[in-house]
């Protein structure tokens, strides 16, 4: 079982002056212990349900770009980008760029954006449901034209590319893994089975999670998908600190469901949550 930091929150410490200290050193740690991913959300408000949307936050890639530079192995990426955040284009360059400058280490997480005040504050085209799912799609397969040798037009139904010319290509071989989050058993789990390296879902319980996984291979069989070729990791609800005997004790369930990987998101102050899940949780991990 593999262990990833997700890093979601900006308000500790309290002074935007020791945002980027308090990043760069929590990346330096859980780089150095073995951690294999540090992820971002994409947001530009702080999510209501997790605070107030006044509270800091900083923009994803521009956030990765920076921990890119202070490490040298787990791998970078955003949880989940929202598809109407950047057009697909650029998105697909965006990650190319991280991937190159991070030697290898850019992986491409995306979904279906969600949070409306955000987009609406900053206006952001807010588009009914149904359709952001068309325009996920569309990208998943511009990202894909982008990374492969075909540098020929893109012409779909929202989006429209004279060249999907991506030079240089990424350094990860075939493409930055893509990988598709959510849990949506009608549309974001097909969209997993045809075009998605690895899933994230919410691990609410094993059994919510062997639910969805069960979804996901049959859609795989309906796709002519193998199944164990698409990574399962969960982001992780259960406080990792709080009981580390019960959080293990959770993580041997999902091992034994398929997962890989969970991602941790810290409940304290980032630099002491990232020792203290190397210290207490990650030997736990790796015996399994």
């Amino acid at each position: 079982m593999k262990l990833g930091l997700h890093y979601w929150n900006y308000s500790t410490p309290a002074d935007p002056a020791e945002i980027a200290p308090a990043l760069a050193e929590t990346a330096r740690i859980v780089d150095q212990a073995g951690f294999s991913s540090f992820t971002v959300m994409d947001h530009y408000f702080q999510m209501e349900h997790a605070g107030s949307a006044s509270e800091p936050m900083l923009e994803a890639y521009t956030t990765l770009g920076y921990v890119a530079a202070l490490t040298e192995r787990m791998t970078l990426g955003v949880l989940v980008s929202g598809v109407m955040y950047r057009y697909p284009g650029l998105l697909a360059k965006i990650v190319t760029t991280l991937d190159v400058l991070s030697g290898g280490r850019g992986r491409l997480g995306i979904g279906a954006s969600w949070y409306e005040r955000e987009q609406v504050g900053l206006g952001v085209p807010v588009v009914p449901v149904a359709e952001r799912f068309e325009r996920l799609e569309e990208t998943l397969q511009i990202c894909l034209r982008m990374w492969s040798d075909d540098n020929g037009p893109f012409d779909g139904r929202h989006y429209r590319l004279a060249e999907t010319l991506c030079v240089p290509q990424p350094i990860s071989r075939p493409h930055p893994p893509i990988q598709v989050g959510g849990g949506g058993e009608k549309k974001t789990l097909l969209l997993v089975a045809r075009y998605a390296d690895a899933c994230n879902l919410f691990g609410s319980s094993p059994e919510d999670v062997a639910g969805k996984l069960d979804v996901l291979r049959r859609h795989c069989e309906a796709e002519g998908r193998d199944y164990d070729r698409i990574e399962k990791t969960i982001l992780a609800v259960r406080p990792a600190l709080a009981d580390v005997d019960g959080f293990l004790a959770a993580a041997r369930e999902y091992a034994a469901l398929g997962v890989t990987e969970m991602e941790v998101m810290p409940d304290r102050h980032p630099v002491e949550f990232a020792e203290q899940i190397a210290e207490r949780v990650l030997p736990g991990l790796r015996d399994m």
